[in-house]
């Protein structure tokens, strides 16, 4: 089989539901995110994902300053990649347990402008921007469309592209609708994320229904997550699209076995592309190809 263009690889490195308690290969300290990033670049990684952690619990954070430590530790490294930042933090809400109307333990939920400051502030290549309203991890994920307008606007006023999000079908009728109102452009750059509980399942049939979707024009990436992460790789692949893999997604190498590093998933993901006909695209390419500038 022929491929007419290269791959992009993204790794997702440490993420917001994975824990150190999970695996202790997992980056939680600014300076270890951003080796793992450096590393997975080197690999073969054009872009990389990139959360933040307390580094003394390893809980997931919002803190500007923990974001600047890993942008600025990458750019100074002299290792080339696209730096794409989550902005999927302060989305949830959980019900309180007498009242469910009122914001119970582990509600996070925020303004659209307040989950965009460090884009603003750092501005990296990309961002993600999470479409979806679903159940997930014990808590309701919310991102109503006036909250994604503003973050939206904002995202790009700061000459940053987004990355949309795509957790469930519905999810890109509202990517259409926003593109209709003018909110979005007319091109975008897509994540599938597959296999979150209540979600979209990872499957090929299901990877291909959302492909259908798509506008003409629009890039997309997938990824599964756990056991799927690899067979995700091979099936984006061979539907012309781009992948992700990362311990934000899963953190075996192969079944019972913890990967020691991102960079070792990345370098299974290239060897998958690979075996398949295909190739693993440069940054420069990837920067082509999503219609970046590289120049931050």
């Amino acid at each position: 089989m022929k491929f007419s263009r290269p791959t992009i690889v993204t790794c997702a490195v440490t993420g917001g539901q994975t824990r150190p308690s999970h695996s202790p290969h997992l980056p939680v300290t600014p300076e270890q995110i951003a080796t793992s990033c450096i590393d997975a670049a080197k690999a073969g990684a054009a872009i990389v994902h990139i959360h933040v952690r307390d580094p003394e619990t390893g809980v997931p954070s919002m803190e500007l300053d923990l974001y600047r430590q890993v942008v600025d530790r990458i750019r100074g490294s002299g290792t080339d990649m696209i730096l794409n930042l989550t902005t999927g933090p302060g989305q949830r809400f959980v019900p309180g347990a007498k009242d469910p109307a009122e914001a119970g333990p582990g509600t996070s939920l925020i303004r659209g402008e307040e989950r965009v400051t460090h884009i603003e502030a750092l501005r990296p290549e990309i961002c993600t921007l999470d479409l979806n309203t679903m159940y997930s991890f014990g808590s309701v994920v919310i991102n109503t469309p006036e909250s994604l307008r503003v973050m939206a606007r904002r995202i790009q006023a700061a000459g940053v592209v987004p990355e949309l999000e795509i957790f469930n079908p519905g999810d890109l009728v509202l990517a259409r609708d926003l593109v209709a109102e003018g909110v979005l452009p007319l091109r975008n750059c897509l994540q599938f994320v597959l296999g979150v509980k209540y979600g979209a399942p990872a499957s090929a049939d299901m990877l291909s229904t959302l492909v259908r979707m798509l506008p003409e024009g629009w890039e997309w990436s997938a990824f599964g997550t756990g056991r799927m992460a690899f067979p995700m790789v091979a099936h984006a692949v061979l539907q012309g699209g781009h992948v992700r893999v990362g311990m934000e997604d899963n953190l075996q190498i192969e079944k019972g076995v913890l990967a020691r590093s991102n960079a070792d998933l990345v370098k299974k993901a290239v060897r998958i592309i690979s075996d398949l006909g295909a190739r693993p695209a440069t940054v420069q390419e990837a920067r082509q190809i999503l219609s970046i500038n590289g120049d931050k």
